[in-house]
């Protein structure tokens, strides 16, 4: 399946917006991780990543979310997770991350 992404900039919490639809993994991670990567160095701001209509994510995903965290904090800044799914919700769980990006 592949992955769209939608990102838009919210003026009023001033930050990213990002919303992944389909699948993240090891085919369709670069390009996520190019977008997220373009989004810090565009502007510094907050990212909050919209789970809602992500409907999986591998390791390949997990490590794109993670360097774009490591990039946003290096600038003070971080990566929020949202709208995730129970699946998803539950690998990071189960791999700790749940302890490290702050979930709405």
């Amino acid at each position: 399946m592949a992955l769209k992404i939608i990102k838009n900039y919210d003026e009023n919490k001033n930050c990213w917006i990002i919303k992944p639809i389909g699948e993240i993994d090891i085919y369709t991670s670069p390009e996520f991780k190019e977008t997220l990567l373009d989004l810090i160095e565009k502007k510094n701001i907050d990212i909050v990543v919209d789970g809602e209509k992500l409907d999986y994510i591998d390791s390949t995903g997990l490590g794109v979310l993670i360097s774009a965290l490591k990039k946003a904090k290096e600038n003070q800044k971080t990566v929020f997770l949202t709208n995730i799914k129970p699946n998803i919700n539950k690998l990071f769980d189960i791999t700790g991350l749940n302890k490290v990006f702050q979930i709405k």
